[in-house]
């Protein structure tokens, strides 16, 4: 007989955040468009969460050995975190319709039973607009929670609010 387990906020892999390699997907020597993908996390009450994992994934461009698709980091003492990646393209999404570039964020954090997840998306991208996931928010100061700031050339910037005011669209999945 098999007897469930607790859920566990990031379980018996915490150790994972403190390489810091792992916020870099271009470690390997992945060519192409490098960016930072950068930000805050902000708990209800406004304050920093200085104490939480933050993963990526994206599925553009695709895995390869130089390519891993999927980063994490911890948040340092002012809640920020920091990745470097490779920009991404549009990708498929259900029937015809095509997915904005995005890269999908996982915070896994004190008091959180489950992961929360979200999107990251960029600003002045022709695809947000029909983008199939953005469409279903109807509102468009949440639908902005999920639209980064471009900070440099290579560099965007998306606050991420845990609750309270301009709470960040989480995603159940």
């Amino acid at each position: 007989m098999l007897v469930a387990t607790a859920n566990q906020t990031i379980g018996p892999f915490w150790h994972l955040i403190e390489d810091p390699t792992w916020a870099d997907l271009t470690r390997f020597g992945a060519e192409g468009d490098k960016i930072i993908l950068t930000g805050t996390l902000f708990d209800g009450a406004g304050n920093t969460v200085a104490d939480a994992a933050v993963e990526i994934w994206q599925t553009s461009p695709a895995a390869s050995e130089t390519f891993p698709a999927f980063g994490r980091c911890r948040t340092d003492g002012n809640g920020s975190f920091r990745f470097t990646t490779l920009k991404p393209g549009p990708v498929a999404g259900l029937g015809n319709a095509q997915q904005a570039p995005h890269v999908a964020i996982s915070i896994f954090a004190r008091g959180l039973l489950k992961a929360l997840t979200t999107r990251f998306y960029f600003p002045d991208e022709p695809l947000n607009e029909a983008d199939p996931v953005l469409s279903l928010i109807e509102d468009e100061a949440r639908r902005r929670t999920l639209i980064a700031q471009k900070i440099s050339p290579d560099t965007w910037q998306l606050d991420l609010r845990l609750q309270g005011d301009n709470e960040t669209v989480f995603m159940e999945i």
